[in-house]
């Protein structure tokens, strides 16, 4: 069973006597420098000029600075900047500036994991990963709640670096929840299987293969949006809330009978073999290097990004969810 971290299991000192620099100042970066500051932490932020994410940064009461004068000033150094990002942040403006007793952290492990960046032996290096969006991290935080986070010890130079993490974690509001203790590795691997498999890549794909088969079979694709994409929100709602059986038990019995019978048919053995395949892609690098060497080809990243644009299902969607001014 998992390890569970709580609020008595971590103490605040550990990081409210620290400098926390927050390299990014994006969704998830915002979220973490609020509550830290809120926390009674120290932070500094570093965000590149010329952006919404900038003026926001300085409308908040930050100063933001580049990041290798931040990597200076700050004992706990946080990159929050995108994964393909990250090494070259590392390399230029916070490798030069790590000392003894310093710490360097993440919210994802794929930069350590994958050895894009390699840190020294005598820093700490920990990551705390809260389980939704920076948004919610802020929101549920000044609601006196907390978003439960994943933490992982890669490096332990201090010999104080989980209790460093655990009390991050809590300056987050994620020991309110419960913080599980992961590893890098794991935390890596099933965050890019689930992203890929699951949460986006399969449910991607698996919203435009129900479309074109109504579309296909003569149904309108007003009616094939609402049935194939729309709706999913209900269903993963009731999914987040109460867990599978909970969502079944608040269908109708038509909607569980078919989801019970169906689904299986849907995503069967086949799709658990080629899950499987992915798995191993994700857990031998294979798909580290494919994404990293797709990421730098900007012209086809570009392409593959915008391949769906005009798919159909993105066509009446757009038009239908100009009807609903709420959304």
């Amino acid at each position: 069973m998992a390890k569970i971290y709580y609020d008595n299991d971590a103490d605040l000192s550990f990081i409210q006597n620290k400098t926390v620099g927050v390299i990014g100042y994006g969704i998830q970066g915002r979220g973490q420098a609020l509550n830290l500051r809120d926390s009674g932490v120290k932070v500094l932020v570093s965000q590149r000029p010329g952006g919404p994410n900038y003026e926001m940064a300085k409308k908040d009461g930050f100063e933001p600075l580049d990041a290798a004068e931040l990597a200076k000033r700050s004992d706990v150094i946080i990159i929050l900047a995108q994964d393909p990002l990250q090494a070259d942040i590392y390399k230029n403006s916070v490798a030069p500036h790590l000392t003894k007793g310093k710490a360097l952290a993440f919210s994802h492990g794929f930069n350590i994991h994958f050895k894009q960046i390699v840190p020294p032996k005598f820093v700490d290096v920990f990551m705390v990963a809260p389980k939704g969006p920076g948004s919610l991290v802020r929101r549920l935080y000044e609601e006196g709640k907390g978003v439960p986070c994943l933490v992982a010890i890669f490096q332990d130079a201090t010999k104080h670096c989980k209790k460093i993490a655990l009390a991050y974690a809590k300056a987050l509001g994620g020991t309110r929840a419960g913080v599980i203790e992961t590893t890098f590795k794991e935390e890596t691997e099933t965050d890019l299987f689930g992203e890929q498999a699951v949460l986006c890549g399969g449910t991607s794909a698996l919203i435009k293969a129900g479309f074109e088969t109504l579309v296909k079979a003569g149904y309108q694709p007003e009616v094939a949006y609402f049935e194939c994409l729309h709706e999913l929100k209900l269903i993963t709602d009731l999914i987040y809330a109460g867990g599978i059986q909970g969502m079944r038990r608040r269908v109708s019995d038509t909607a569980e009978y078919g989801d019970i019978s169906r689904g299986p048919r849907v995503a069967g053995d086949r799709t658990k073999k080629e899950m499987k395949k992915i798995l191993k892609e994700v857990q031998s690098g294979k798909f580290a290097k494919e994404f990293l060497a797709a990421y730098r080809d900007k012209k086809q990243f570009e392409k593959l990004r915008r391949a769906d644009d005009r798919h159909p299902v993105e066509v009446v969607g757009a038009k239908l969810r100009g009807m609903m001014k709420w959304l």
